[in-house]
Order: C-alpha cells, then sequence, then structure tokens
C-alpha cells in the first residue's frame, strides 16, 4: 500500500479511492460495456455501502452470482442418477467442485465430504467418530458456539483451553491440560472475534502426544490464508462456503480417509448406500457415505467458482491486504480515548473494540445510518465475552474488497456515536 493510502495517526482518515485501496493483484473482469472493473466493483451489493462484516459472511463476487445463473439457468439436472447428457455433465461439474475443494486445502477428492457448513461438519464428526473409551475433548476460551454445542450433544466432557493476554489460545496450557481421556481437541484456526492465527502445526503435536486428534474450525482461515490440512498435522478440518465468498448451504468437511472409513453414516436416504432391504442396508465409502439425499448441487458448483476466484487473487495477496487493513484500523481507533481494542496487534482481517459508556447494538445501529455496516454482539461466542469482561464487542471485519476509505467511513460514524452520547 502507497504511503497516500496510510492512516495518519490520531484517527482522522481521508478516504482514497476505490481502485487505490486495494494492494491486492489486479483480478480484472470486463464490464456489460466493455470497460475493466476492479476488485471491490465486481461486488454487485457494494454500490455506496461499507461493508465491514466479512466475518460473518462475505459478500459474493459476480463471477460467483453468474456461475450459480448459468447452473440453475442453463446447465441444471440431478447428479449421480441420470443416464441422460446433461445430467452426466452435472455430475462431472459437481464432483470437480469437490476436486477444487481439495486443492484448496492440499487434500485428496475422496477425504472430503460436503456438508451444508461447519456447524454441520463439527456435528458429523462429534456424533459419529468412535469414541474409543475417551470421553473428553479440549476446546479454548475463544471457539464459536458451534464448535462447542455440538461436542456437548454429543456427550463429551469440555476441558477448556485459557487465552493469553493478547487473545491468542495459550497452547502451552493446552499442552499441560491434554491428558489421554481426550478423543479430540478442536480449535479455531482463526478466531471469529480476535482474528488471532492458530500454531496448527504445534496443536497437533500437542494433541498427538496423547493419541488425540486435531480438528481445526477453518471458517475464518479458509478465506484468507494458505490451507494445508497435511502441512498442519491435522486430523479434521471444516470451512463453511458463504464466508468465502460462495453461497450458503454449502461447506466442507476434511478428514483422513482412516476416521472417515471408522465413522457410520450420519443421515440415511438415497446416494449414500450400496444395496438396501427391508432385512438390511449397505452403504457406501466414505465420502458418499455421508452424503444422503439430493446435494446442494447448485451451492458446489458457486462455491467451487468462488474458490477460483479467491486463487486468481492469491491468498498470501489476500493475507498481506487484510493485515494492512487492521494494521490501519487499530491505528485509527487508537484516536478514540474511550475506544478498547481486542485481541492481537496482527490479527487476520478482524478488529473487535468496545466504545466506553455505549452498548455495541447502539454503535452498531447509529454506524448503519452512517452506512457502515459491522457486527455488534456476542458472535456466538458467549464464552469469550466472559473472558473478555463484557457483553458483546463490536466487530469490524475485512475482505478483499475493503479499503482505506470503509476504514474513514468507520472512524466518521464512530465520531458521531460519540456525538450523540456525548
Amino acid at each position: 500500500m502507497s504511503e497516500s493510502q496510510l492512516l495518519p495517526l490520531g484517527g482522522d482518515v481521508e478516504p482514497s479511492s476505490t481502485e487505490g485501496s486495494l494492494t491486492l493483484p489486479s483480478l480484472r473482469a470486463t464490464s456489460p460495456e466493455g470497460g475493466e472493473l476492479s476488485v471491490r466493483d465486481q461486488f454487485p451489493a457494494l454500490a455506496n455501502w461499507h461493508y465491514l462484516d466479512s466475518a460473518a459472511t462475505a459478500q459474493k463476487p459476480q463471477a460467483v452470482i453468474d456461475a450459480i445463473d448459468l447452473a440453475y439457468a442453463r446447465d441444471y439436472a440431478t447428479v449421480h442418477r441420470g443416464v441422460y447428457q446433461r445430467s452426466s455433465d452435472m455430475t462431472l461439474a459437481y464432483e470437480e467442485a469437490r476436486s477444487a475443494i481439495a486443492r484448496y486445502i492440499g487434500a485428496a477428492a475422496n477425504q472430503v465430504v460436503f456438508t451444508r457448513g461447519a456447524t454441520e461438519a463439527i456435528n458429523l464428526v462429534a456424533r459419529q467418530l468412535p469414541k474409543e473409551g475417551r470421553n473428553r475433548v479440549l476446546l479454548s476460551a475463544l471457539e464459536h458456539h458451534s464448535n462447542i454445542v455440538p461436542w456437548q450433544l454429543a456427550g463429551y466432557e469440555i476441558d477448556v483451553v485459557p487465552l493469553t493476554a493478547d487473545g491468542c489460545i495459550d497452547l502451552d496450557a493446552a499442552e499441560r491440560l491434554v491428558s489421554d481421556q481426550h478423543r479430540v481437541i478442536a480449535l479455531a484456526h482463526i478466531s471469529n472475534v480476535l482474528g488471532s492465527i492458530l500454531d496448527a502445526r504445534r496443536a497437533a503435536e500437542i494433541a498427538h502426544s496423547k493419541g488425540a486428534l486435531l480438528l481445526l474450525d477453518g471458517c475464518q482461515a479458509a478465506p484468507r490464508i494458505a490451507v494445508d490440512v497435511a502441512e498442519s498435522g491435522c486430523d479434521f478440518y471444516a470451512f463453511s462456503g458463504h464466508k468465502l465468498y460462495g453461497p450458503t448451504g454449502i461447506g466442507a468437511l476434511w478428514g483422513r480417509t482412516d476416521l472417515l472409513q471408522s465413522m457410520p453414516p450420519w443421515h440415511g436416504g438415497g446416494a449414500m448406500i450400496d444395496a438396501v432391504t427391508f432385512a438390511r442396508s449397505t452403504y457406501l465409502d466414505a465420502p458418499a457415505r455421508f452424503e444422503a439425499g439430493t446435494p446442494h448441487i447448485v451451492g458446489a458448483i458457486g462455491l467451487h467458482a468462488a474458490l477460483d476466484w479467491v486463487e486468481g487473487l492469491g491468498r498470501a495477496a489476500i493475507h498481506a491486504h487484510e493485515l494492512e487493513l487492521v494494521r490501519q484500523c487499530r491505528e485509527a481507533l487508537r484516536g478514540f480515548n474511550s475506544v478498547r481494542l481486542f485481541g492481537p496487534e496482527e490479527s487476520a482481517g478482524i478488529v473487535s473494540f468496545a466504545l466506553e459508556g455505549v452498548h455495541p447494538h447502539d454503535v452498531g445501529t447509529i454506524l448503519d445510518d452512517a452506512g457502515v455496516a459491522i457486527r455488534a454482539g456476542h458472535h456466538c461466542a458467549q464464552p469469550l465475552m466472559e473472558v473478555l469482561g463484557v457483553p458483546a464487542t463490536c466487530r469490524a471485519s475485512f475482505a478483499v474488497h475493503s479499503g482505506s476509505d470503509d476504514i474513514a467511513a468507520l472512524v466518521d460514524g464512530l465520531k458521531r456515536v460519540q456525538r450523540i452520547f456525548g
């Protein structure tokens, strides 16, 4: 980012141009008029809107919207069943999406299970993984509810890893807490509230030292950083498509082949069976055994388009871009004496804060009137709010389309909040 795009000290920000605010390499599309579109201009929903809630769900680039439209309007048919050509073509496209996910995370296609999202993926593991006499799971204090409640429902006893002073998972403490009673250590690869990044390799080593497995919640990591499941050493990896610029209702679970094969079916119905009689049924190998019924065909195709689009930018560039925006945002927020910042200085695209004397919901409402969208609340992480000592926080989360002008609008909106609340 050029010097003119950096924020000055004290929180006074001059908006930069849409084009100039982007540090990402050029991924351009052609407009209907024949001109080129910048990265931000490829998001049709962003006109005159400062969207800073990408950690909740990402806006969709036109390439993804077009892929979904074509899949429904021109190419649609069922998969895995029809002998006619369009069904065969759609089956090929659906399975190509599975292969694209596998490439994206450094895996094999037969290790990727399509799910409705990371929530369903974690529930699948919690419910279906044989416990082998171990009934405890080790989580951290910053986990999303989707990485807490499934383990409770599955009957696990939960132990909790505390955080370091700057809001990272304390792996030294994890090493002390893990025991041979833990079947799984399940941790967020990147916190959805604090943006802190887990040392996944060390977490895997800690888990495996006691014969436990490591599941990573990759919802915030998959859109922002390079993910290689083999390099990380994890045993399961879950993420959602809608946070990765893809459609809602689609996501993936990666698991080691031997672990997936050890797990019984999750739902019963068509597509997951080998043979069915009224006396008994037999089931296909993973991943098919976990994909009963007609799948979210177009969701998979939309996710494939999103993965290709992100890869066109490059995840290293995306991460660098968001790190710089976090640096700018934290520096600008320090210009307010009444703002409390949470989390580490270098977080992955997420800045959580509180404005003294103003409830985050009020902050969010006033910012909305100013055309700025942030998240205000407990972010499905109520145990973390207890650790932070607040009922809720404000969260600004960045994406590939974010720029200095979004931060400038946030700062101006917060000044308005201060004037209203005096």
